[in-house]
Formats: C-alpha cells, structure tokens, sequence
C-alpha cells in the first residue's frame, strides 16, 4: 500500500512515498525511468528489498563465496552491499541546484539525517572520515551510494533496522574489513520500518529545508 505525506504546498520540500516491499531489479528500473523523464516534482521514497546484493559504478563483484541471492550492477557510487528484509532504504529524488546544495553537502546531508535519526533512539553514531555512512559502535548501521545525473540526485540510504547481519558475512561490505550493525542488535525493539521511515522524512526534509547539519566548508 502507497502512502503519500505532503508537506506544507509553499516549501520546497519534496512529499513521502512508502512503496512498501519491493523486488530491487523491477524497482531500480522505475527509478532509473523517472529520473530519465524527471519534470521537477521531487520525491522521497521508502522501502524493502527482497535479499539482494549490489554494486556501484566501479563494478566489482567482491564477493567471498556464493551469495545466495541476485547480484546487480548499477549506476550509483560506491562498492558492494547488501539489501534485504528488515532494512530501510530511503531514496530522495532531488534537484540539487534548487536547493543550493553540492554533492558533497548532499552526502553529509544524508549522513546528518540518520545521526539524528538514532540519537531519537538514544544512539550515538558518527561518521567515518572517508568512508560514507554512518557508524554505530565501529560498525556501519546506515550505508550510502548516490547518483547525481543533469544535477538531480537519485539512489540513496539504507538503514539496518532488523536486517539478518549474517548476509553480510558474503562481502567485504562497502569496500572494508569492518563489520555491520543493526537498530535491533543494538538493543532497540518493536521496530516498524513504515514508522521509522516516517520520522526519517522528517528529519530529512528538515535539513534540506533548513539547510542545517551540512558541511558548507
């Protein structure tokens, strides 16, 4: 079921869209059409995956041993991860140049919604100089990869809420040796990805209204 938050008419925040569970390839493909036809009305975007693993524009299959699910190449940055169930992916499809933000500013935008996220969950997370996301404890719990073609920025978030961890013993996640972590592993319980994901709207839309939380330097 599709569910639509809009906010005020007179700002210029994009509205929400839980889309709900998703198979990735079928979904990529609707993103990649959108974005190819993109008439200026952003979105903010909401899902699951069913188990999948993906790569960026680099290509490298980093895989240890047989994955267990599909393997698909895309256009966004970054290395290989994992999606799947219990996992929350935010995509923003975002005009840059109407919010005066760099990509640079963007990803620490990004960044900034999911440190808040979690201190609403009583968790300190933090930032790894040179390594996108976010880290919980010296373990990733929120990875990113983006897309930003013509100046509109597209693919996104994913934030491990009651993901099964053990699907990223498959690959050295992201390019690192380090290990991943989850809300639920963290000790947080009753999680609902549909609520999560609103209160991620939230703070997200926030920031890029306010502009607050982004690197100008």
């Amino acid at each position: 079921m599709q569910n639509i938050i809009r906010q005020s008419e007179n700002l210029s925040t994009p509205p929400y869209l839980w889309l709900g569970r998703q198979e990735y390839s079928h979904f990529l493909k609707k993103m990649q059409q959108y974005v190819t036809g993109f008439n200026g009305e952003e979105w903010v975007w909401f899902c699951e995956h069913e188990h999948v693993f993906t790569t960026g524009r680099r290509g490298i299959n980093n895989s240890k041993v047989d994955l267990g699910a599909p393997f698909v190449a895309t256009e966004r940055g970054g290395e290989t991860t994992y999606h799947g169930l219990g996992q929350l992916m935010m995509y923003p499809i975002i005009d840059l140049k109407k919010h005066d933000l760099n990509v640079r500013d963007y990803v620490y935008l990004l960044e900034e919604s999911i440190i808040q996220l979690l201190e609403a969950y009583d968790l300190q997370s933090q930032r790894d100089c040179g390594f996108p996301g976010v880290w919980l404890n010296n373990k990733k719990v929120a990875a990113l990869g983006i897309r930003v073609s013509q100046g509109i920025a597209w693919h996104g978030m994913a934030l491990n809420v009651s993901t099964d961890l053990s699907w990223f013993s498959k690959i050295n996640p992201c390019g690192t040796s380090r290990k991943a972590t989850s809300l639920q592993q963290s000790g947080i319980q009753d999680l609902n990805l549909k609520t999560i994901s609103q209160q991620w709207f939230k703070i997200f839309t926030s920031l890029l209204k306010t502009k607050k939380g982004y690197s100008s330097s």
